[in-house]
């Protein structure tokens, strides 16, 4: 009986033994697990962005507009600034103009954040004429021409054409895919009662130079460059510009409040034409309002720059140089 006894004393030990070991074994692993989960979390991006300052609502955002891990290691790098997300947040945001959006802002704190991504985009952070970037011409319709996209001075569009004496004054030229753009613009403006006259297309360097020296002794550098561009950086030496007005109004001063401007605004864009610097955009575009002013850049980007009523500067920046 006392050997029975002991041999169930010595099983009840055993067992309390085992019970001890699998606690232990099961306590370990939930300890060991647990510190591993906490250690993976402490690689994951929202630890990194909690420990640098953020709060967990804050991090979650920023994890949900920078998505590479290059982007968040380049807003780790920066001093704490949730400034950094709302930039991001604006529809035209451009992860490598990140450095030149802070730069823009600490110097005008009174812009409006969708402002310092616009002018940022389009380089208007660099002065004029002082920031020079060559055109590239293999983009052909959708090439950029403006206050820091320089084309050389031997450039000249293939495919030009003659407009015909009756969509234009004499010896206009513009490519021929515009030219067949406008054409078909300029009947449809005629079946409204509107009838299109193009009074300036493509213009060489050297035309150019004559045009803005002239300018520049009458007015100034200046005015001059308010209303001219400097030669080689003229849209008009791309062959896809055109100053277009109406036949019974040819006034630049007037033809902003006339009807053929009112169509032209609500319908160039089905032939691929934009207007190319419109009314209060100069602090985007560099140029005075021209209304008579349009470019060719084809229905596709066209449509979008009339739809988002945005500058050509804007678009080429986003969808374009930003690819």
């Amino acid at each position: 009986m006392a050997k029975r006894m002991k041999i169930k004393k010595q099983a009840m030990q055993s067992l309390i033994i085992i019970g001890v070991i699998i606690f232990i074994v099961i306590f370990g692993l939930a300890f060991g697990i647990n510190k591993y989960k906490e250690y993976k979390y402490k690689q994951t991006y929202e630890y990194k962005l909690i420990e640098h300052g953020y709060d967990l609502d804050v991090a979650k955002e920023f994890l949900k507009y920078f998505k590479e891990d290059e982007e968040i290691e380049k807003v780790l790098s920066l001093p704490r600034n949730e400034l950094i997300l709302n930039l991001a947040k604006e529809k035209y945001y451009i992860y490598n103009n990140l450095d030149r959006y802070l730069a823009y802002q600490e110097k005008n704190k009174d812009k409006e954040l969708k402002d310092i991504v616009a002018i940022v985009n389009v380089n208007r952070d660099y002065e004029f004429y002082e920031h020079d970037i060559d055109t590239d011409t293999s983009e052909g319709n959708l090439l950029m021409v403006n206050k820091y996209y320089k084309l050389n001075s031997d450039f000249e569009p293939s495919s030009l054409v003659t407009i015909n004496s009756q969509y234009a004054y004499a010896d206009n030229q513009i490519t021929e895919e515009a030219n067949d753009a406008y054409v078909s613009m300029w009947h449809a403006a005629k079946e409204a009662d509107i009838q299109l006259i193009v009074n300036s297309s493509y213009r060489n360097y050297q035309d150019q130079e004559d045009v803005y020296k002239s300018l520049k002794q009458s007015k100034g550098e200046r005015e001059a460059d308010k209303v001219a561009a400097r030669p080689g950086y003229s849209e008009h030496q791309s062959g896809l510009a055109i100053d277009v007005f109406e036949i019974h109004n040819q006034l630049t001063g007037t033809f902003q409040d006339s009807p053929a401007y009112a169509w032209l605004k609500e319908n160039a864009y089905k032939y691929g034409f934009i207007e190319r610097y419109p009314q209060d955009k100069e602090y985007l575009t560099g140029y005075s309002a021209e209304s008579w002013h349009w470019r060719y850049v084809g229905l596709e980007a066209a449509k979008v720059v009339h739809d988002e009523e945005i500058t050509y500067d804007e678009y080429y920046a986003y969808y374009i140089a930003n690819k």
